[in-house]
């Protein structure tokens, strides 16, 4: 079966940096839609970026856009968010997300559309 792990999470002080990866298995990373997640408690998931697999651009959604930047490492299967500048605010749960069938349509595709799923990774911005 396809698999996704995530990894890179910890804790960081305010305008502090992680990165964060996500690997793909079965297929190369070129096969897939990658998205990236993050819920935090009570709150619902809300979309981070979406990187496409028809042109590889990656749409982010208005809170992160300027801060956090993908790249990928194809001969890993490996997609990286960059996160830069971190706020307290962005403290969740970041889930990676792959889809080999849909795009991101120039935006933040939402979570129903993808079926794998990793296990995400805590990510807190704390002082």
């Amino acid at each position: 079966q396809e698999q996704v792990v995530e990894s890179g999470g910890g804790l960081v002080q305010p305008g502090g940096s992680l990165r964060l990866s996500c690997a793909v298995s079965k297929r190369n990373l070129d096969a897939y839609t990658i998205g990236w997640f993050r819920q935090a408690p009570g709150k619902e998931r809300e979309g981070v970026s979406c990187t496409s697999r028809s042109d590889g651009n990656t749409y982010y959604s208005d809170s992160v856009k300027g801060r956090f930047t993908t790249s990928r490492d194809d001969a890993r299967n490996t997609l990286y968010l960059q996160m830069d500048g971190l706020k307290p605010e962005d403290t969740a749960v970041y889930y990676c997300a792959a889809d080999p069938l849909i795009g991101c349509s120039r935006t933040v595709a939402a979570a129903k559309w993808f079926d794998v799923w990793g296990q995400g990774t805590q990510v807190t911005v704390s002082s």
